[in-house]
């Protein structure tokens, strides 16, 4: 059976001298879930692994002013010459079987997602910050253009950086990764276990621009065989995403947006939730939408295009799960839902939208028998 996800505290206690009072206790903690596991020291959350693979050594975050003020960074600094912030007090909150909540002193939160990317959102909080995070001994950090970095350890398993908003990520003159982030804005980190494709370097684009309002993984849950959990990664804060159903080959959800412009939604199901994606059928308020050709195309529809549109993009057989991403045209309150073949779907369809061909094969049926029946006469 998985593992729990499991919180445990290790108190470390230091032992007075003479007649000197003992100082406050350190306090050291750890995370491990199906997926991730990470422990942290007092100012830094360390070993970040996804699928047992340490992508990050060490991060550390610590809000600008009081960067500036201490003299670890100066004011001004060049991002690339960040390499090492103070890092303030860092707690870890609570945990469910999906994910982590961390808090920090600068104000600044972190989200922990045991999915299969691992997902990890930094969230500013409203003042600036500083983030520095270490990769491994044996691995890389490449800048991969605005607002993006990518690391790659020896394995070739391979992470990306992502800002969402306002601030810069960049690589340092250490080699590690550095980002200030401001306002309401984030730091999300994906993996990439199996290697990074084009297909994940474009979805990165649709976050890092804030098309993409969230990401959901269904996976099957570690508690039960056959029971299925969903786990959402929010990006646009007056977006919220719900699933209401995540069974064998049906996923429905509810994503309400105060705003009325469209927004991406992508989802990952793995192969337990939906086994096939030919002849997937992808619904919106009931209406079939209709299958995009490219990112390009997802990200118009977004924009306020007439129809909504999605897309399907098979994983590798490693991972067995694919990419279902919804570009949503408008909101307010939708409903989108996704069935495999012969799973009852109940959206409606009109002739020629693609996975919505069993009434015109059921006309087709009818058409042929009349026609038999009239040669009978």
């Amino acid at each position: 059976m998985r593992s729990k996800a499991l919180l445990c505290t290790v108190m470390v206690l230091a032992v007075a001298l003479g007649p000197l009072a003992a100082p406050a206790a350190a306090q050291s903690e750890a995370y491990a879930g199906t997926n991730v596991s990470f422990e942290t020291e007092s100012n830094a959350v360390v070993g970040y692994a996804v699928g047992g693979q340490t992508m990050v050594e060490t991060m550390e975050v610590q809000s600008a002013s009081e960067a500036e003020s201490q003299g670890s960074v100066g004011v001004g600094t060049e991002l690339s010459a960040v390499t090492d912030v103070g890092g303030s007090a860092v707690t870890l909150e609570s945990s469910t079987q999906t994910e982590a909540s961390l808090t920090t002193e600068s104000g600044a939160t972190l989200e922990a997602h045991d999915n299969g990317r691992g997902v990890l959102v930094v969230r500013s909080g409203g003042d600036s910050q500083y983030v520095t995070a270490n990769v491994t001994a044996a691995g890389s950090a490449e800048s991969a253009g605005e607002s993006r970095v990518v690391v790659t350890n020896d394995d070739g398993t391979e992470g990306t950086f992502v800002v969402v908003g306002d601030g810069d990520v960049s690589v340092n003159e250490e080699g590690n990764v550095a980002a200030r982030l401001e306002g309401n804005s984030k730091l999300v980190f994906r993996s990439y276990p199996e290697g990074r494709s084009d297909g994940d370097a474009e979805q990165e684009r649709l976050i890092a621009d804030g098309s993409t309002a969230a990401e959901v993984y269904v996976q099957e849950s570690s508690e039960s065989s056959g029971e299925f959990t969903a786990d959402v990664v929010s990006y646009s804060e007056d977006t919220t995403v719900e699933v209401t159903e995540q069974s064998e080959g049906t996923i429905r959800m509810t994503a309400e947006r105060s705003a009325e412009e469209g927004k991406v939604i992508i989802t990952t199901v793995s192969e337990q939730a939906i086994s096939s994606t030919d002849g997937l059928a992808v619904t919106v308020d009931g209406e079939a939408a209709t299958e995009a050709s490219s990112y390009s195309e997802l990200q118009t529809a977004a924009n306020g295009g007439e129809t909504s549109k999605y897309m399907v993009r098979q994983g590798s057989s490693a991972r067995a799960s694919a990419d279902v991403l919804v570009a949503v045209n408008h909101f307010s309150e939708r409903e989108v839902a996704m069935s495999e073949a012969g799973s009852g779907s109940d959206g409606s369809s009109t002739p020629g939208q693609p996975g919505f061909g069993v009434g015109i094969a059921v006309l087709a049926i009818a058409a042929a028998a009349l026609l038999a029946r009239g040669r009978t006469r």
